[in-house]
């Protein structure tokens, strides 16, 4: 399936060392509001009180976070759990009060607004969950990075292996600088997103230099430059159905998935973004540098098609 074709290659590496300043500046920028600010962690990671509140009728959840607003928590996560009636309320440790106040004085708030909510649980989220969390959830971005690495090794080569770890890491970098900037809380479903874009990322790298290889294979005359430039010229309508599709549906979340699923769709929508970016010229700009060639990839005389003139002309454009 294709939307258009192109007949003459794009000259993308041309701007790699202008693009890829600004990636450093903007990896440089990320990398200090994660020092200096910091990520707002939500109470997953931090300690707090889950309260668990029931209804008669279907609880209006827009009513239930407002009530909690207006006590002090500007973030609070409301959400449904089980059925329409059951709500689930996460509130931060507030200093100089304890789960038991801040329950109720929350159920208070709430019965002012419906007297029917009657309160079925609390649960206590100590730090050291928190603790346990933060650990786990290095844990599972490092292994996601290991496993990327090895799996590209062996796919390609070792140097495709490292720019594309690197332009992934370049990804989750800026996606957590967007968070410490903007202190957007950061919870389990936006790590959940990060892991997401991780591989989601590393998808659009493989098809690349999947046809990088293809192209060292068929176009013996092409330069390095010559060929990546022609990989990513190649794939760019597989890129704009793929990634149009996967966005509309993130943006369908960001839009009427309501104040749970705001941040996830929100990480995946930049992760989205700047893995396209990242793929196309972080990637492909750091294999060029660290002097990927043919033989790396290619053992063996090039490969002849059927139609196909040896690959003799450079020039010979790429067709989508």
């Amino acid at each position: 399936m294709e939307f258009f074709r192109i007949h003459k290659t794009i000259p993308f590496m041309r701007h790699a060392l202008v693009l890829n300043i600004i990636s450093f500046a903007t990896f440089a920028l990320a990398l200090f509001f994660l020092f200096h600010r910091g990520l707002h962690l939500s109470v997953e990671f931090t300690g707090g009180t889950v309260m668990e509140v029931a209804y008669e009728q279907s609880a209006d959840i827009g009513k239930v976070r407002e009530a909690v607003t207006k006590l002090g928590y500007p973030e609070v996560q409301v959400q449904n759990y089980g059925t329409s009636r059951d709500v689930q309320i996460r509130l931060p440790t507030q200093k100089g009060m304890s789960s038991d106040q801040q329950s109720a004085q929350v159920m208070q708030a709430l019965k002012s607004v419906d007297p029917s909510a009657t309160q079925r649980g609390i649960e206590v989220v100590g730090p050291q969950v928190g603790d346990e969390l933060t650990s786990n959830g290095i844990k599972a971005l490092a292994m996601v990075v290991i496993g990327i690495m090895i799996y590209l090794a062996f796919r390609f080569e070792w140097k495709f292996a490292l720019s594309t770890v690197l332009a992934n890491l370049h990804d989750v970098v800026i996606i957590l600088g967007f968070f410490a900037f903007f202190q957007w809380e950061f919870s389990l479903a936006v790590l959940a997103a990060v892991l997401a874009v991780l591989g989601y990322s590393v998808n659009e790298s493989v098809v690349i230099f999947d046809r990088v290889r293809e192209n060292f294979r068929r176009y013996r005359k092409m330069t390095t430059t010559e060929v990546i430039d022609n990989a990513i010229t190649s794939t760019i309508s597989r890129t704009i159905i793929t990634h149009g599709s996967t966005q509309l549906v993130v943006l369908s979340m960001f839009f009427f998935g309501g104040p749970t699923l705001h941040y996830f769709a929100l990480a995946l929508t930049i992760g989205i973004c700047f893995g396209i970016y990242s793929s196309c010229f972080v990637a492909a700009a750091i294999a060029m540098w660290l002097g990927v060639k043919r033989e790396d990839l290619i053992k063996g005389p090039p490969v002849k098609r059927d139609g196909d003139s040896g690959g003799d002309d450079p020039n010979a454009g790429a067709v989508v």
